[in-house]
């Protein structure tokens, strides 16, 4: 009870840190500076989403960039035309995505591989042509006049929510059920498992975390379009769930804080963002060559600070 007390405490303290840099930090620094460390808080909601998807249940999906539009979307239209306040919109456009992870995933979980990573990939341009074509949506020249609510106490706040909630979700009966599916989905099912449902559960719960990351890109933004929201979306958060580790948390998190970072340094390279994705794939083929699990594969930063301290103690007892 103590340590669950403890725990609950330091939560409310990194909730209670980020509103007080909020608060008396973000207004007096560069507002291009606070750009980028908002978008970096929407990858990394988005990517732990993923992460839980792919990383831990081993489902291949290219339609995340689809949540995110539905989160978006929903929550945006609950706010201007029902007058849902905006913070309570954002759970909604996670329930919003939440659904959408359920009319995607009951039907398509039974497969797996390729075939999976093709449905999600339709249903991702599905959700694109529907906006483009619904007139209350925008249709293709977008949804104007959203509130500009969402600011970095907000967005950390749910960062360090979905952190939270998937690390504990994870070390449960139910997160060893999510590991049991990706590492054997056969033996699972002999054992009388649902795989079915083990995945569709992992679908809805990581579709809930990028729809509340595409309602914050909304609430950032007066105008939401679709564009936003194409393939080559899915195909980023892709690479840093890969690219930090699959079956890690803290893995892809850096790597999402990296690849956000990284356009904005080569900036000032000539036409910079047209190679943004010719980089991404040379940052895979590297990775898949040098270390195919990922950075940190299926560690977590904290084991590798903790197995790295252990080793500079170690040598200052032999010196």
């Amino acid at each position: 009870m103590r340590r669950v007390a403890i725990a609950y405490a330091l939560v409310a303290a990194a909730i209670a840190a980020v509103w007080a840099i909020e608060v008396y930090a973000i207004p007096w620094t560069d507002p291009y500076i606070t750009n980028v460390l908002l978008r970096i808080g929407f990858n990394v909601l988005a990517v732990l989403g993923l992460s839980l998807v792919l990383g831990f249940t081993g489902q291949f999906s290219l339609g995340h960039a689809g949540f995110m539009a539905a989160g978006a979307y929903g929550s945006a239209i609950l706010n201007m035309h029902a007058g849902v306040p905006a913070p309570l919109a954002m759970v909604f456009g996670g329930v919003v995505a939440g659904l959408a992870g359920v009319v995607v995933g009951v039907p398509s979980l039974r497969l797996s591989g390729d075939y999976l990573a093709v449905v999600t990939l339709g249903f991702n341009q599905i959700i694109i042509v529907i906006i483009q074509n619904t007139p209350i949506l925008g249709q293709a020249a977008g949804l104007t006049g959203v509130p500009q609510v969402t600011n970095f106490g907000w967005t950390f706040t749910w960062v360090i929510l979905a952190a939270v909630s998937l690390r504990n979700l994870l070390d449960s009966p139910q997160g060893r059920a999510f590991e049991a599916v990706r590492d054997n989905e056969i033996a699972t099912r002999s054992l009388g498992i649902d795989t079915t449902g083990v995945k569709v559960t992992a679908f809805v719960i990581g579709a809930f975390w990028a729809g509340v990351a595409g309602s914050l890109i909304g609430f950032n933004l007066s105008s939401i379009f679709p564009s936003q929201f194409q393939f080559d979306r899915s195909i980023e958060l892709l690479a840093m769930v890969v690219l930090g580790g699959t079956g890690s948390l803290s893995g892809p998190v850096l790597a999402a804080v990296v690849l956000t970072v990284l356009p904005e340094l080569l900036r000032d390279i000539p036409n910079a963002d047209r190679y943004r994705m010719m980089v991404y794939s040379v940052l895979l083929v590297a990775m898949m060559a040098l270390r195919p699990r990922g950075f940190l594969g299926n560690r977590e930063l904290s084991d590798v600070v903790a197995g790295l301290w252990r080793r500079v103690r170690r040598r200052g007892q032999v010196a």
